[in-house]
């Protein structure tokens, strides 16, 4: 498989999921809530997508690797803006792990971009 096809499958795979989210869990989040969360959400939501597209388009491997951590940070805040209006704190458990998962994945991404091994 090539690179460019994995590329298309992973991003049409998270677009799929995040519109999956808008067509059932968010409208009715966003129905009741204030309209400050709602455009957090949408906001979030956004620039989720822009950088899917730098990931996609990157011109080099360092872009991609930014835009994987500003993913990551935007996906945290996804979990704790759902923790607000569901009242359910496991969200923030799953933003917490995705952080420190986020972390130990790109130190080791800089580690090997910069051609050292992970234990130095």
């Amino acid at each position: 498989m090539s690179r460019r096809v994995r590329w298309l499958v992973g991003f049409l795979a998270i677009a799929a999921a995040i519109a999956f989210i808008f067509v059932t869990a968010l409208p009715s989040l966003l129905r009741w809530q204030s309209p400050l969360l709602a455009r957090a959400f949408i906001l979030l939501i956004l620039s989720s997508f822009l950088c899917l597209w730098r990931i996609f388009r990157g011109p080099t491997a360092p872009d991609r690797a930014v835009a994987i951590d500003m993913l990551g940070i935007l996906i945290v805040g996804l979990c704790a803006l759902l923790s607000i209006p569901t009242g359910r704190d496991w969200y923030i458990d799953i933003g917490i792990a995705w952080a420190l998962q986020s972390f130990i994945g790109i130190m080791a991404l800089s580690k090997s971009m910069e051609g050292r091994n992970l234990d130095d």
